[in-house]
């Protein structure tokens, strides 16, 4: 058994997903959770910089004797998780292989749609992975930008996302695509307005429940999960004060929480 908390970290709250479903498919396991909200959006930023933060944030959470960690961050995923992997000896998992591994599941006609950030589309990790296990598969993208800024603000299901997914998500209905990749944490907090935007034929695939699986599933394997009886310990933290968190916490997590501010330019 090993009590080790695992780590997980976002350029915000959108993490806050991930937290869920690791909570759901592992809810012995302690978990020490960082975000961003200081340095947030990650998708705007270049892969240098987006480097640069998930190496900070992993020192931090070092400091923390976390077991594994999870980059819940789609934008880190895509651009830095290599660099990541080498710099530290610790198992680290992204987002988005799990993320493929569903979407090529949840497909029947061969057409799916990726939505994320502008950093996250333009890396072409989805794109390329999804191609490389299938090449039949026709993968359509879109940047959508705005939507982190919506989820941190908690405008999640109002007229000012309706409008913004509907001029992001119409072209993509149009493909004709069967699956949708929320290819940003930030993404599934706007579930509701998302999936009433493409309709109830088009599956929404949250990459999140996936990686939790993947997690779990390593964590069996090499005889680290905690088989504590009690649920576990969830520790938060953030770069940043925001009015936000609380109310995602309550959205995300059905419970209040409190976050400890952090200097992370310290690491």
């Amino acid at each position: 058994m090993d009590t080790r908390p695992i780590g997980i970290f976002d350029s915000g709250v959108g993490g806050l997903t991930v937290v869920k479903q690791v909570m759901k498919v592992m809810p012995h396991e302690n978990i020490v959770y960082f975000g961003d909200t200081a340095r947030v959006p990650y998708g705007t930023k270049s892969k240098d910089t987006v480097t640069k933060f998930s190496l900070q944030i992993i020192r931090f959470l070092q400091t923390k004797n976390v077991k594994a960690i999870i980059v819940a961050c789609n934008t880190a995923s895509s651009n830095s998780l290599e660099e990541m992997r080498k710099a530290f000896d610790l198992p680290i998992f992204g987002v988005v292989v799990p993320g493929v591994e569903a979407a090529l599941r949840a497909t029947k006609n061969g057409k799916v749609g990726i939505i994320g950030t502008a950093a996250t589309v333009r890396s072409h990790a989805y794109e390329e992975m999804i191609q490389k296990k299938n090449p039949e598969i026709q993968v359509f993208s879109k940047a959508c930008p705005l939507f982190v800024p919506l989820a941190e603000e908690g405008w999640t299901d109002n007229e000012v996302s309706s409008f913004a997914a509907k001029r992001y998500l119409t072209e993509l209905v149009e493909k004709g695509i069967d699956s949708l990749v929320l290819g940003c944490t930030h993404y599934p907090l706007l579930k509701r307005c998302i999936g009433t935007t493409v309709g109830d034929a088009i599956k929404l695939v949250d990459p999140a429940k996936a990686t939790a699986q993947q997690v779990m599933a390593f964590l069996a394997q090499q005889d680290q999960r905690n088989e504590s009886e009690t649920y576990g310990t969830r520790n938060f933290y953030l770069s940043d004060r925001t009015d936000m968190f609380g109310f995602l916490c309550q959205k995300a997590l059905k419970q209040p929480y409190e976050a400890e501010i952090i200097d992370i330019e310290k690491y």
